[in-house]
């Protein structure tokens, strides 16, 4: 009975009305340009308030973290492929051979950015290790989930989105936060006492990257292309891809001595795939291929992984609230 308020918490809500919402009336044309537009804004303001939060010293500190760094893009780049190939003869018979060629390409997406950096930031994690982190899987992924496609998956492959995909990835992501980084002298103290703003903004950003995600994948018919049995198969699918990742990223967070602030940025950020870099890439990847069974399985990852990054999220937040209340206490017991 206690646990079912700390699943439906107010977020947790937020999050399933939000796919609800885009279920039963997506944006479309000149509406989802205008969400897409708010959308790209909030992360912006999200990164410059994380900029203007975080001092000089800690953002050093997270870009030196190199076995952080180097445990992330092993789970990225080897350890989720590993599992896709290994995997396949299990689990093929639950969807269709074309859909776990999807499932393949999923495996071998770089990480998450914003997604990862807002989930870490709301479970009181290493937020300049995810900024580190989240930002150099996607900038390595421009260049190794071409190769390892042509490797795995087909004969051939390429790039030609790699340079946009960076750029934008500059404009978006990283010109705001040096942005913020510039700006905390000024404005560093008004932020800090308003840690509640940045929580809104995290929450804020992600609900709108879930309404606009999937807003396109019904619109791209998502609900009609699939058979309800092969569905249910990628459901399953995928719940256990993650679920896989997660337990490792955890368990591998702990066996190589990582703090718990560590520990929470490699769970987030070695155990997600990018939407917003896989789509553009199947594009380049498969040109010439029906690519709607490629990125079906992406489509509803991208949605599983952040309802359940979500709760863990939140979990995380209320052991931190717990132990703050509980060291602040300890001095007058």
């Amino acid at each position: 009975m206690t646990a079912m308020p700390k699943l439906l918490d107010s977020f947790t809500l937020a999050l399933l009305s939000t796919v609800a919402l885009a279920s039963l009336l997506p944006c479309s044309g000149a509406t989802a340009q205008a969400f897409n537009l708010i959308t790209n804004l909030a992360i912006g303001l999200l990164f410059f308030l994380h900029g203007a939060k975080l001092s000089r010293e800690a953002v050093i500190a997270g870009a030196g973290h190199w076995r952080l760094h180097l445990t992330v893009l092993a789970c990225t780049f080897a350890l989720f492929p590993l599992l896709g190939v290994l995997l396949r003869p299990l689990l093929t018979p639950l969807v269709t051979p074309e859909l776990y060629l999807g499932i393949l390409y999923l495996c071998m997406l770089p990480s998450t950015v914003q997604s990862s950096i807002a989930f870490t930031s709301m479970a009181q994690g290493n937020v300049p290790a995810a900024i580190c982190s989240a930002t150099a899987s996607n900038l390595l992924g421009i260049f190794i989930t071409p190769l390892l496609v042509g490797w795995l998956v087909v004969s051939h492959g390429g790039a030609a989105q790699g340079m946009g995909s960076a750029l934008d990835i500059v404009y978006q992501l990283l010109l705001p936060f040096i942005a913020g980084q510039i700006a905390r002298r000024w404005i560093g103290l008004w932020v800090d006492k308003r840690k509640a703003l940045l929580k809104y903004v995290d929450q804020g950003s992600i609900l709108l990257v879930v309404y606009t995600a999937f807003s396109a994948a019904v619109i791209g018919g998502l609900w009609r292309q699939t058979p309800v049995s092969a569905l249910l198969g990628l459901l399953v699918v995928n719940g256990i891809l993650l679920g896989l990742l997660l337990a490792i990223t955890t368990l591998a967070g702990r066996k190589l001595g990582f703090n718990r602030e560590d520990q929470i940025t490699i769970l987030f950020c070695g155990s997600k795939k990018s939407l917003a870099s896989g789509v553009p890439m199947a594009k380049v990847l498969f040109a010439g291929h029906a690519i709607g069974a490629i990125v079906l399985p992406l489509m509803l990852f991208h949605q599983i992984q952040l309802m359940v990054c979500a709760m863990l999220a939140q979990r995380f937040r209320r052991q931190h609230l717990r132990q703050s209340r509980m060291q602040e206490k300890s001095p007058l017991a």
